[in-house]
This record gives C-alpha cells, structure tokens and sequence, in this order.
C-alpha cells in the first residue's frame, strides 16, 4: 500500500465529469478517479473546511463514529474491476467496511485519516508525472484554489 494525498478535484471536460486526483506520496503517480457530483462537492468541502448548512452524509457519518467511540484508522484504495474502483474503511477494532472510493475519501478528510492504494490500482490506474511536468499539475492546483463547491452542482442536504 502506497499513501496519498488528495490533490483535488475538477470537471473533466467535455464530459462534465467531475474527477478526484490523488497523489502518491514520496512518488511521481497520481491516480484520477471519476466520481459524482455529490461526492464531488463533499469532497471539496472538506478541502475547503467549509461547513454547509446542514450536514451532508460524510459529516453525518464522522459525527456518528465519534458519537459511538469508533476511530477510522486507513482508507485503501483496493482495486479496480471493469473501470470500477473499490476501498475500504479500516476501523481501530480490525473491522474493515467496503466502500466507494468517493466516500471513503469524503471520511478520510473529515477524520484526518490516511489514504492508501493498493500497488495494483496505481500499476493499472497511476499516471506517473515526472517532475519537469509539475508545472502542469501546479497549474491544476492553482485551478483547484478557484473554484467552489457549487460549481459542481447542487447536493442533497
């Protein structure tokens, strides 16, 4: 299992597909993941450390772990089948929960916790960058700091 961070996420175009990037910590891989516009703005929120109104269903989730004594100690990122992604939730107590990529994410960033991929999914899925290119993904960044939940579209609160 390689950590990562969560660049960000952006509209990939002309698809209007909203997409998650991580970034393999300690390497030149960063792994895009298509998500929905829900999970997109949640994700964006948490980055943003933006409290909505009421709570989304990450939040929802975060509060009711701490409510029941429950720590979230991994996300892994664990495979990826037919374009599809799949993680788990690793809990203090050995239990382990499957999970959307998205989700677990959203979790993750509201509960500090790390992030890890599984070597298979970055060897099938990582776009390896290397570093004459970071000027490009600085650029991304810079995209990242303009932009706002809402531009994702709305969400169920």
């Amino acid at each position: 299992m390689n950590e990562l961070d969560v660049v960000g996420v952006r509209v990939e175009m002309p698809s209007n597909q909203p997409i998650v990037l991580l970034r393999e910590v300690g390497g030149d891989r960063y792994l895009p993941i298509w998500i929905g516009p829900g999970e997109a703005t949640a994700i964006a929120f948490a980055q943003q450390g933006m409290a909505p109104a009421r709570p989304l269903t990450h939040d929802l989730f975060k509060d009711v772990l701490e409510a029941v004594g429950q720590e979230l100690t991994e996300v892994r990122i664990t495979d990826l089948r037919e374009g599809v992604f799949y993680a788990e939730l690793v809990f203090a107590s050995g239990v382990e929960v499957s999970a959307r990529p998205s989700d677990a994410i959203a979790l993750a960033l509201r509960t500090g916790t790390p992030i890890y991929g599984s070597d298979g999914v970055l060897d099938d899925a990582g776009i390896a960058i290397p570093d004459e290119q970071e000027d490009e993904v600085e650029k991304f960044r810079e995209f990242l700091d303009q932009i706002s939940p809402e531009d994702f579209g709305s969400s169920n609160q």
